[in-house]
């Protein structure tokens, strides 16, 4: 049996008498049970273009909403290539038809913002 000083910051510390060897055992098991239970949280990522076509669009909602259901953040890139840059009207119509869908179950992280030749959106669950 050993003694073990069990809250050292306590006012007056607070110690026990104990088997140092079953103690130590135990809290391995504690942090192990802790770390099973706990969830990590992921980013995933879904690509769209100023051109999607509707069901395309649906499968790719359909998609997140069931990321989100999952407990992960989902990030929206929509990218332009070569001459669809002069079509940014069409990529900020598709981010907030994306923002109207999402918004039943999900709160926005990062604004749309443009970066580059992407624009890129950040939601998470509610």
């Amino acid at each position: 049996m050993d003694l073990i000083e069990i809250s050292p910051n306590a006012e007056p510390p607070v110690c026990k008498i104990l088997d140092l060897g079953k103690y130590r055992y135990e809290m391995q098991k504690r942090k192990a049970e802790a770390k099973k239970n706990q969830k990590v949280v992921e980013i995933k990522e879904i690509k769209l273009s100023p051109n999607i076509e509707d069901h395309d669009y649906e499968v790719k909602m359909k998609s997140a909403q069931r990321f989100i259901k999952d407990g992960n953040k989902v990030k929206f890139t929509l990218r332009f290539r070569g001459r669809e840059m002069s079509y940014m009207e069409q990529g900020e119509e598709i981010i907030a038809r994306v923002l109207e869908d999402c918004a039943d179950y999900a709160n926005v992280d990062q604004t749309a913002k443009l970066e580059g030749k992407q624009i890129t959106l950040m939601i998470s669950p509610k």
